[in-house]
């Protein structure tokens, strides 16, 4: 029987429920094992494209004549093997290939997303004045308790999360930066604002472990997954330290490429 190409629309969004093919009880083969292989293979045909939106389960286990247990089982296995990711709010769609991010000394979220044909989205996520603490001086090259400016964030990329983190500022150097990064979404306008056109990545630490609860929720990952953990020091061009920051991206949602 021919698998899912007629029984969804170009988009992606609606089921042709009235022509879409039933799967075939009696024949051996577990009614979501068939459903994840009809959808498998419009993955591999192209059929269904990456960033595809996929319809709603109710619709989709209509259009297959099943009950949505079966589907989400279905869904299940094909998200279990990297074909398709649910993101909360948004639906199931057909998975991206991972997102190329270089790794130099100029590294910027927006631009690199952009470059990458995606749409980047900063989101503003809290900011806190605090004494730094002695990883955070070190790293700044300020004394142990100097006031330092941590904001909080996310990026996205097409409305998929991507990365959340933390960044500290000195202070007394950018007073008032994350009220400008609120309004403008981009730590590069933000910081333009205060008279930084521009700043260098001195180093960048990668490590990997599993997602916190938190982190889980707001990069929208299923129990379990994976986080790259990027740590990482841009400076002035005068070679004085400007940020600290601590980003937890979704491991399978980008590839890290370092540049010299």
């Amino acid at each position: 029987m021919s698998g899912t190409p007629r029984s969804l629309h170009a988009d992606g969004h609606t089921p042709v429920t009235e022509d879409a093919p039933n799967v075939e009880r009696g024949s051996g083969v577990t009614l979501w094992r068939q459903i994840a292989e009809r959808i498998s293979q419009d993955i591999a045909a192209g059929t269904l494209a990456p960033g595809q939106r996929l319809p709603v389960e109710i619709e989709l286990a209509a259009s297959f004549g099943v009950n949505r247990h079966t589907l989400r089982r279905a869904l299940a296995h094909l998200s279990e093997n990297g074909l398709i990711e649910a993101t909360a709010g948004r639906g199931t769609f057909v998975k991206e290939p991972p997102l190329r991010y270089p790794i130099g000394p100029r590294t910027r979220f927006s631009e690199i997303v952009a470059a990458g044909g995606r749409e980047p989205f900063g989101r503003f996520l809290g900011s806190r004045v605090e004494p730094a603490d002695a990883e955070t001086a070190r790293e700044l090259a300020l004394a142990e308790g100097t006031a330092v400016l941590r904001i909080e964030s996310a990026h996205e990329a097409d409305g998929v999360p991507m990365s959340v983190g933390s960044s500290w500022f000195p202070h007394a150097r950018c007073r008032d930066l994350d009220l400008v990064y609120a309004a403008t979404g981009s730590l590069t306008r933000a910081l333009a604002t205060l008279g930084i056109a521009d700043y260098r990545r001195r180093e960048t630490r990668v490590t990997a472990r599993p997602a916190t609860a938190q982190e889980a929720e707001l990069l929208s990952l299923c129990p379990g997954r994976a986080v790259l953990v990027l740590e990482r020091l841009d400076t002035e061009l005068n070679g004085t330290p400007l940020q600290f920051g601590r980003s937890s991206f979704a491991a399978d949602r980008v590839q890290l490429i370092l540049k010299p």
